[in-house]
């Protein structure tokens, strides 16, 4: 009994650590994903990825959505302050110059979003970390400003229900 008592704490102790993302589902967010971006869009999903398609949208957005894992330690070193922001904007400004990053509020997790002109119009990418669980927002647009729109909706729409309380 006191063995079992042990492991049980154990556990216990692990589960609490552990405090990832609420739903590792898309598929579950279809719909809301639909109505965000525009209802004709046409979707693709499996339950950690999620690929959108809306040519007759504003901006006629490409949008795929990524749950996964982070164990590099990114999440403990900005949550610590160790990597900031600006570090990480910096090192987007040398993959593309014309990149710009700002925080997300998305708590309990922690998030930003970029955003950089490509040759053909624009991208915008949120990247939000929670207990070693990922989700990536990436949006190509005719603009940057389109992109942003389509990821900061999306933000708004899923991240809540993903991340969890």
């Amino acid at each position: 009994m006191r063995c079992l008592l042990v492991l049980f704490s154990c556990l216990s102790a692990q589960a609490a650590q552990a405090r990832g993302f609420a739903s590792h589902d898309l598929t579950a967010f279809i719909d809301p994903i639909k109505v965000t971006i525009g209802g004709k869009a046409t979707v693709q999903a499996t339950p950690l990825n999620l690929a959108l398609t809306c040519a007759p949208c504003t901006g006629s957005p490409a949008i795929d959505v990524q749950i996964g894992g982070s164990n590099d330690g990114t999440e403990k070193r900005v949550r610590s302050g160790e990597t900031s922001l600006g570090k990480l904007e910096s090192l987007c400004i040398k993959q593309n110059p014309d990149c710009r990053l700002s925080a997300l509020p998305v708590s309990p997790a922690i998030g930003w979003i970029t955003v950089y002109a490509l040759e053909n119009g624009g991208g915008s990418t949120a990247v939000i970390l929670r207990g070693g669980d990922l989700l990536t927002i990436r949006a190509r647009a005719d603009s940057p400003g389109h992109a942003e729109d389509s990821v900061r909706a999306l933000t708004q729409t899923i991240v809540p229900k993903i991340v969890g309380p």
